[in-house]
């Protein structure tokens, strides 16, 4: 399957084309990117550099560069290591993270799947009457 056609299937692709000229689609944002502008920001906040935090984190500097633009899925090994390096424990970096999900989210615009749930696809248990509970047969 190429780009184009990944693109067009709806799958988020690990590099997505660029966008094409007219209104801006917004698309739901990457956790890679994510967590590399926390890394980014905090390292920023502390007027750290990149080389420093990475001789601390015992990894390339080029590779920090890479996470941090939301370049490279980093293991969660590296991950822990460059926030220890910014005096975070990983329960930490991973927080602020999703605190930016959640605020990106709640600026989105929603879509509703077929019975007006928002971002949820219709299918068993979320049509009308349905209870959130699983009925055995007696």
């Amino acid at each position: 399957m190429t780009i184009r056609e990944t693109n067009r299937a709806g799958v988020i692709p690990l590099r997505p084309l660029p966008a094409p000229p007219g209104p801006a689609r917004s698309r739901e944002p990457l956790w890679r990117d994510l967590v590399g502008e926390v890394l980014r920001r905090e390292r920023r906040f502390q007027r750290r550099t990149l080389k420093d935090v990475a001789a601390a984190a015992r990894i390339s500097t080029p590779y920090l560069s890479e996470v941090e633009r939301g370049r490279k899925e980093a293991s969660s090994e590296v991950l822990a290591a460059a926030a220890h390096a910014l005096g975070l424990t990983l329960a930490d970096l991973l927080a602020l993270a999703g605190g930016e999900l959640v605020r990106l989210s709640a600026a989105r615009p929603r879509s509703t799947g077929r019975h007006g749930h928002p971002g949820r696809p219709a299918g068993p248990g979320t049509g009308a009457g349905a209870t959130g509970t699983v009925r055995l047969a007696a």
